[in-house]
């Protein structure tokens, strides 16, 4: 270390003078004495103020600038070391020769950046900001024969990419064809990985979805599923498997999932439902996830209805009844609650026996495929009163119904259950399916949905619960009472913050479960005139109306 020390001394001395022959020597043991001991030897260095030295000599290129921004890349490993870096202001012209022509001092540079920055979203998002993402973009295509700094780009695209700031900046650049275009000329496993790996958080942002779908990164990605299909290597089936999901990423933004579509003639298309027949999970997986993405909107998914899609996922998840795949089983569901959203494909599904095959699923236990296949079924029989009422008298469903509105560790599948309880008696408004609900104890779950905080919720079960009570009042009159039904009601029509069509919905049901005797006392012991009175002057006028008529039925069964 004495060596090391005499060396600190001679480059405080020589060390503004870059053209000093001694200054050489001094590197190399500078290099040599990092390799041996980094932490000890990097603490010298700071202490001598040597990293000043550096950042002087740096802003004027020589022959020696490979060689200092190799030692800085050395000491920034160091993590104690990196702040030291930045405050002796190495960065700026770290940044600077990024534009410089030679790939060693390229090289170099580019990994010093690299290891100061480790790590550092404040530092990354400084570099972003001095416009280093076009200048590295440049250099993968103008170096893009030399394999270090090709993989050098690569890893500073992977850290800078994690930023959503730097999304804007590459999606400003060519970097989808060059990265597309270098991914074609890779054969091995680690190469194509290391692109990966930087393509994934690209291609969470639609502009450059769409960049990489024109630049033919799609056909890369069929390729290689078309090529490791039916291999077993563990390299292979890794490589399926983040092509296939790349492929669904894609698929998110609507103009890149708009382009691949095609009006269903799409080559993509064609290929991606070749997916779902097939026999490994991954495809099965992605092929649903696909559609599920391709069915975002009306158009498509009409045409893919028409087209025999439906069959395609009955069969797919007919595999995966007993000890099923869930993932696969979710990805089917979400596609076929998608594709159930039009209003013409509810019937053509209906009669393809999408419910029936949904309900085989009735008996899993997994919270995701529980949440999809309820909202699956909500869809289809929205307005269908004939299959509302076929399921509302399905005794096995209303029961696991009920069980699931009290899944109160999963909020989306106890939301769900109660939005398609209602829903059955909504679009059914059929008394054997308000019987078998009563029976089944849906009608506490319908009044505590009536308290939910989403309106939309509350008004779907106060709209079910008020043809409750003008279809069959006397058979839910007990549930309704031990639900405090009444009570809820004047919580609603008393608090300010609810929504006009809650107001107005309370009073019509008030006005309804005024005809069975205990729920009509109940309405008696509650101020109820006092409430529904103020609300006469409601700036909305239905409201207004509602409570005109209601007091006067109050004032006349008083």
């Amino acid at each position: 270390m004495d060596n090391l020390s005499d060396t600190l001394e001679k480059l405080k001395l020589t060390g503004s003078d870059c053209t000093s022959d001694k200054l050489d020597g001094c590197l190399d043991c500078l290099l040599q004495a990092l390799g041996q001991n980094n932490v000890e030897s990097s603490e010298k260095i700071l202490q001598n103020g040597i990293l000043q030295v550096f950042a002087s000599l740096l802003n004027s290129q020589s022959s020696r600038t490979a060689k200092i921004a190799h030692i800085i890349a050395e000491i920034a490993k160091n993590e104690q070391m990196r702040i030291p870096c930045v405050d002796a202001g190495l960065i700026p012209p770290l940044v600077q020769l990024l534009n410089c022509k030679d790939q060693e001092i390229l090289l170099q540079t580019g990994r010093a950046l690299g290891n100061i920055c480790y790590d550092s979203h404040s530092l990354q998002a400084q570099l972003i900001n001095m416009g280093v993402i076009p200048t590295l973009v440049k250099l993968l295509g103008v170096h893009s024969q030399n394999t270090h700094l090709t993989e050098m780009c690569l890893v500073a695209f992977g850290n800078l990419a994690e930023l959503e700031s730097s999304k804007e900046q590459f999606a400003s650049t060519n970097v989808a064809d060059e990265l597309v275009k270098l991914f074609k000329k890779q054969s091995e496993h680690e190469k194509k990985e290391m692109i990966f790996e930087v393509l994934a958080p690209l291609a969470e942002n639609d502009a450059i979805k769409l960049q990489l779908v024109e630049a033919g990164l799609v056909e890369c990605l069929l390729d290689i599923v078309h090529l490791t299909v039916n291999s077993e290597k563990d390299d292979d089936v890794a490589e399926l498997k983040t092509a296939s999901d790349l492929m669904v990423l894609l698929l998110l933004g609507d103009e890149s999932m708009q382009k691949l579509f095609e009006g269903g003639k799409g080559s993509v298309f064609q290929r991606v439902l070749s997916w779902l027949p097939s026999h490994n999970h991954q495809l099965q997986l992605a092929g649903a996830l696909a559609i599920a993405n391709f069915a975002r909107n009306d158009g498509n998914c009409i045409h893919m209805v028409d087209n025999g899609i439906v069959q395609k996922l009955i069969d797919l998840l007919d595999r995966h009844v007993e000890e099923g795949n869930v993932t696969v089983q979710h990805a089917a569901l979400s596609a076929l609650r998608n594709l159930a959203i039009p209003v013409v494909n509810k019937a053509k599904m209906l009669s393809a026996g999408v419910a029936e095959e949904v309900l085989k699923f009735l008996k899993s236990e997994m919270p995701p495929v529980q949440f999809k296949l309820l909202g699956t079924l909500r869809m289809l029989i929205d307005a269908q009163a004939e299959a509302a009422e076929q399921l509302g008298k399905n005794t096995k469903l209303v029961e696991r119904l009920v069980e699931w509105c009290e899944a109160k560790d999963h909020a989306g599948v106890m939301g769900e259950s109660n939005r398609l309880l209602s829903a059955l008696i909504r679009h059914s408004k059929s008394k054997d399916v308000i019987r078998t609900i009563v029976e089944s104890g849906g009608i506490k779950h319908l009044v505590t949905m009536a308290t939910s905080e989403h309106v939309i919720m509350q008004n779907e079960a106060l709209v079910a619960l008020g043809l409750i009570a003008a279809l069959e009042l006397q058979t839910a009159e007990c549930e309704l009472e031990s639900a405090k039904l009444v009570q809820v009601l004047h919580r609603l029509l008393s608090d300010e913050r609810s929504a006009p069509e809650i107001k107005y919905n309370s009073m019509v049901l008030i006005c309804a479960v005024m005809g069975s005797e205990p729920l009509h006392k109940e309405v008696q012991s509650l101020a109820f005139l006092d409430v529904v009175s103020k609300l006469r002057s409601h700036e909305n006028k239905t409201v207004a109306q509602q409570a005109s008529l209601t007091e006067q039925k109050l004032t006349v069964q008083s």
